[in-house]
């Protein structure tokens, strides 16, 4: 329930059953909730379990007398800022006025009660509580924003220094690499640098494409070139393009594939890419040894595909912003094998261009994860 779906409380103390009940049909509307106490003790009570818009007095009263009652209220945190509007009998002398004034009342009204003038000026106290009430929400909404912000801040200035950290050593390789080439080297040294180079220039060359996907999309700026694509086709172009990864690792790699086709509407390359990011950092996150699965199956209008590991899982206050571009870095920061963590957010809105959902599974930390897709089958 929102705020501005509350019921707003207002309090009648009165020592006669009949007074309350004319006093509550004076007031009550809609979005009000009148709460009613025979003794200033039982009002003591209600002010403990409610917070009460305006507090209507009856003066003379057995026992605690509505001037004590003020009292307390002004005394209790939780109930010296609530409008006090002292109803009475008798004429009100100065003095009497004095003691009500001086132990926090607004105002007074004599009996008998002219109910428009009742009506009228409860209704003031009512309207500021629900604009207090709503500014307080403001407030707060403000502040978890801010706070939001700060995060997000907190988590881009983490992403940038691991971005600088992953372009400088593929960066620092190539121009190694060069100045060595430039040297008087024995042609299959040469051969070898050359092959770390391209290594390390295919590295540099994907972290720059995830860059750029993630920021097209998120701009809508990338079309799918959809067509009608076969499941097992875009498997094993993934596989292709992440065995190196998977092998590098020193991995198993268990595959359970459809026999029969399965075809969907897609773009084959970003299908595939979807997969090979997802093949590619469950190989970088998990130790050396694991195992990585790939299954998928069609079932009820829906391909399904699961990609698995060993390694080191996902914390349980972790798997909810997984998908989050700043987010992962933070916590998986020295885990990976390399690798910004980038991929699953362009995972994410890839999978979401196609009309499909993204889910994420583990058991907890050093207890491996599991990424599963669910595509629409044609």
């Amino acid at each position: 329930m929102t705020t501005a779906d509350k019921p707003i409380n207002f309090l009648l103390v009165d020592d006669l059953e009949e007074n309350l009940l004319a006093l509550e049909a004076l007031l009550q509307r809609d979005g009000l909730t009148c709460l009613k106490a025979r003794s200033g003790e039982e009002a003591l009570e209600l002010l403990l379990e409610h917070e009460v818009a305006l507090a209507l007095l009856d003066v003379q009263m057995p026992g605690m007398d509505g001037f004590e009652l003020a009292e307390f209220m002004r005394g209790s945190e939780r109930a010296r800022h609530i409008p006090i509007i002292f109803v009475t009998a008798g004429a009100a002398s100065n003095q009497r006025r004095f003691r009500g004034y001086e132990a926090g009342a607004v105002d007074f009204i004599q009996k008998p009660i002219e109910a428009h003038i009742l009506r009228s000026k409860a209704n003031v106290f009512f309207d500021l509580y629900e604009q207090r009430r709503q500014i307080e929400a403001q407030r707060d909404e403000l502040e978890a924003a801010a706070q939001a912000l700060r995060r997000a801040d907190r988590h881009k200035d983490n992403f940038l220094a691991v971005l600088a950290h992953e372009l400088r050593n593929p960066v620092a390789a190539l121009g190694g690499g060069l100045h060595l080439l430039n040297k008087d080297i024995p042609p299959e040294r040469a051969a070898d640098i050359r092959v770390r180079m391209e290594r390390m220039l295919e590295h540099l060359t994907h972290l720059v494409d995830d860059l750029l996907d993630v920021s097209r999309v998120s701009q809508g700026k990338i079309v799918l070139k959809t067509a009608r694509v076969e499941l097992g086709e875009v498997l094993q172009s993934a596989i292709d393009a992440s065995q190196h990864t998977i092998d590098a690792g020193g991995h198993s790699f268990v595959t359970n594939l459809p026999d029969a086709p399965v075809w969907l509407e897609g773009d084959h390359t970003r299908l595939a890419q979807i997969v090979s990011n997802l093949l590619n950092n469950a190989a970088k996150y998990t130790p050396s040894g694991g195992k990585v699965s790939l299954t998928a199956s069609a079932a009820d209008g829906w391909a399904t595909i699961t990609v698995s590991d060993t390694g080191v899982g996902i914390p349980a206050e972790m798997q909810s912003k997984i998908f989050e571009i700043f987010a992962q870095v933070e916590d998986h920061l020295g885990k990976a094998q390399g690798g910004l963590g980038i991929g699953l957010a362009l995972v994410k809105q890839l999978v979401s261009l196609h009309g499909g959902v993204i889910t994420v599974e583990s058991a907890g930390e050093n207890r491996g994860s599991a990424f599963t897709v669910r595509l629409p089958v044609t």
